[in-house]
C-alpha cells in the first residue's frame, strides 16, 4: 500500500515510454496496451484515494528505505527528498483526474482510430495525465514546476496534433506560449522563496514564512501565473483556440489540467500563506476574477457558431463559480463566525463544482467530438436533425446541458446551490449575478441543442449513425456520474468534498502531517 503514490506516476510515464515499442508490433497491441494501463494507472488513483480517506494524510518521500520517514524536523534538518503530501484535497484531485482520464482513453480508442501519429498520441496523453498527478500531489514548489512543464508541453503536442490546416497548431502554440508565461512567473516566485527560507518543501516554508515584501510578490506571481494556466479572466484568450482545435478526449483532460493549476492557487493561498497574508483582500481578487470570468465567458459564448469554441467560453464562465466559492471561504478565513456560518460551505459549492465541472463539460466536449466525428463540422449552422439518428449522443447532451445550466436534478445544481446560498451570505449581489449567468448558460444550450439535433434531418446527413460503443461508453460513464452527484450530492460531499475543504482550512494540520511524518 505504501508504494501507490509512486504508482500514480510510474504507470504512466512507464506506459508513455513503451508506447511507440508497442506500437511498431501492431495497432491493436498498442491500444490493448493503452487500455490496460489507463485500467491500472485508475486502480492505483482509486486505491491512494481510499487510503487517504480512510487512513488520513499520506506522505511519500521518493529514495528513501522508508517512504513514510525522512529527516525529522525537529531535529533542525531539512528534507530535501521529493516529497508527495497528499491529503483529502489532493485526493479528490486525483479522483477527478482519474475519472477523466478512463474516459478519454476509452474514447480515443475509437476517435482517434483513422488519424496517424497514434503512437505519439498516447505517449503524450500518459504524459499530460503524469503532470496533471503530480501537480496535485507533491509537497515540493519545484516540483510541482518540473510537472507543471511536463503537462505544458504534453498538452501543447496533443492540441496542435491535428494540424487541420495550421488552426490547431495556432491553438497548440497559444497554448505553449501561455504556459511558458506562467510557469516563468511561477518559478520566479519560487525563487523569491527559496532565496528568503532556503527551502522549496511548501509545509516547511509555510511553518516559518514571514509576509515580507518579496512575499508579496511572489504570492501575486504564482496566482497570476495559475490563473493563466486555468483559463480565467483576462488571461483566458487562449483558450477558445487550444480548446477547440484540440481533439475532444484531449479537451477533456486539458480542462482537468486547468483544474489542476486552480487547484495549486488554493493550495498556495491556504495552505502556504494563509493568515499570513492579507487574506480579506486576496479573497476578493480571487471572487472578482471569478465573477470577470463567469459574466465574460458566457457573453462571448452567446454568438459563437462554432460549437466547440461556445464550449470553450463555457469553460471560462464555469471557472468563475469556482473561484467565487473558493474567494469566499478565504475573504472570512480569518473570522471563525463568518467562515462557520457560510464560509466553509462556499468553499465546499467551489470544490463540488470542480468535479461537476470536470463531468459536465468533459461530456459536452465529447459529445461536440461525436458529432465532428460523424457530420465532419463544428458549425452550428450546417448541423441539424441529428436526434433522427443520434439518439444516444441527443440524450447526452441534454443531461450535460441542463447539467451545466444548474437545472436539478443533475450535479450542476447541487453545487451550485451551495455556492448561491452562501454567498448570497456573503454578498446578495454577487449570488445574483451567479444565477444571471445561469439563466444565459442555459439560453445558449437551447439555441445548440435545436441547431445540431432538432428539425428535419438534413440531406447531407442521411447515412449519419451513432458513434461507435467504445466512444459511447466513455460518454455514458460521465452521464452516469452527473446523474448520480445530482441525486446523492450529500453523499458525494460527506464523503469527498467536505474532507477536501477542510483539508484546506487546516493549514497547521497540513504543516503538522509533514512535519510529523518525516
Amino acid at each position: 500500500m505504501s508504494q501507490y503514490a509512486a504508482l500514480l506516476l510510474a504507470i504512466p510515464l512507464i506506459a508513455a515510454f513503451a508506447m511507440p515499442l508497442f506500437g511498431l508490433i501492431g495497432k491493436k497491441i498498442r491500444n490493448s496496451w493503452a487500455i490496460l494501463t489507463m485500467l491500472a494507472t485508475v486502480a492505483a488513483a482509486l486505491i491512494l484515494v481510499w487510503e487517504v480517506l480512510t487512513q488520513g494524510t499520506i506522505i511519500y518521500a521518493f529514495g528513501a528505505v522508508d517512504p513514510s520517514l525522512t529527516i525529522p524536523f525537529d531535529s533542525g534538518g531539512v528534507p530535501i527528498r521529493i516529497l508527495f503530501v497528499i491529503d483529502a484535497m489532493s485526493a479528490f484531485m486525483i479522483l477527478t483526474a482519474a475519472i477523466m482520464m478512463f474516459a478519454a482513453t476509452l474514447y480515443s480508442i475509437s476517435s482517434e482510430s483513422e488519424q496517424t501519429g497514434q503512437d505519439g498520441y498516447y505517449a503524450l496523453l500518459f504524459l499530460l495525465m503524469a503532470g496533471i498527478f503530480g501537480m496535485v500531489s507533491t509537497g515540493d514548489l519545484f516540483n510541482f514546476f518540473v510537472f507543471l512543464e511536463i503537462n505544458s508541453l504534453a498538452g501543447a503536442a496533443l492540441a496542435a496534433y491535428r494540424i487541420k490546416g495550421g488552426v490547431a497548431v495556432e491553438g497548440g502554440l497559444k497554448y505553449a506560449f501561455i504556459s511558458t508565461v506562467s510557469g516563468l512567473f511561477f518559478l520566479i516566485a519560487v525563487g523569491m522563496l527559496y532565496g528568503q527560507y532556503n527551502s522549496l518543501n511548501i509545509a516547511y516554508i509555510a511553518s516559518v514564512i514571514d509576509f515580507t515584501g518579496l512575499s508579496l510578490v511572489a504570492v501575486v506571481l504564482m496566482i497570476v501565473s495559475l490563473a493563466m494556466k486555468s483559463g480565467s479572466v483576462p488571461m483566458h484568450f487562449w483558450t477558445p483556440d487550444t480548446y477547440s482545435s484540440a481533439p475532444s478526449s484531449i479537451t477533456a483532460l486539458l480542462i482537468v489540467s486547468s483544474m489542476a493549476s486552480l487547484y495549486a492557487i488554493f493550495r498556495i493561498a491556504f495552505s502556504l500563506f494563509g493568515l499570513t497574508m492579507n487574506v480579506v483582500t486576496v479573497g476578493w481578487v480571487i471572487i472578482i476574477l471569478g465573477i470577470l470570468s463567469m459574466f465574460i465567458g458566457v457573453s462571448m459564448a452567446l454568438p459563437q457558431k462554432d460549437v466547440k469554441r461556445l464550449m470553450a467560453y463555457h469553460s471560462v464562465s464555469q471557472i468563475g463559480y469556482m473561484l467565487v466559492g473558493l474567494g469566499v471561504g478565504l475573504a472570512v478565513l480569518g473570522d471563525q463566525q463568518m467562515l462557520a456560518q457560510f464560509g466553509v460551505v462556499a468553499m465546499e459549492g467551489g470544490i463540488f463544482h470542480i468535479i461537476n465541472y470536470a463531468l459536465y463539460k468533459g461530456l459536452l466536449f465529447l459529445i461536440a467530438g461525436a458529432v465532428i466525428y460523424r457530420c465532419g463540422t463544428a458549425n452550428l449552422n450546417e448541423l441539424g436533425g441529428l436526434g433522427h439518428s443520434m439518439k444516444w449522443t441527443m440524450g447526452f447532451f441534454i443531461i450535460a446541458a441542463l447539467a451545466i445550466a444548474g437545472i436539478p436534478p443533475f450535479n450542476g445544481f447541487a453545487s451550485k446551490l451551495m455556492i448561491y446560498e452562501s454567498v448570497f451570505v456573503f454578498n446578495p449581489f454577487i449570488a445574483v449575478i451567479a444565477m444571471v449567468v445561469s439563466i444565459m448558460t442555459l439560453a445558449s444550450f437551447v439555441k445548440v441543442f435545436h441547431s445540431m439535433f432538432m428539425g428535419p434531418k438534413l440531406p447531407q446527413y442521411e447515412t449519419v449513425k451513432e458513434v461507435p460503443m467504445p466512444m459511447l461508453i466513455g460518454m455514458g460513464l460521465l452521464a452516469v456520474l452527473i446523474i448520480l452527484f445530482g441525486l446523492f450530492p450529500d453523499l458525494v460531499v460527506n464523503t469527498l468534498v467536505e474532507p477536501a475543504a477542510l483539508a484546506l482550512i487546516d493549514r497547521s494540520g497540513y504543516i503538522t502531517s509533514v512535519m510529523g511524518g518525516i
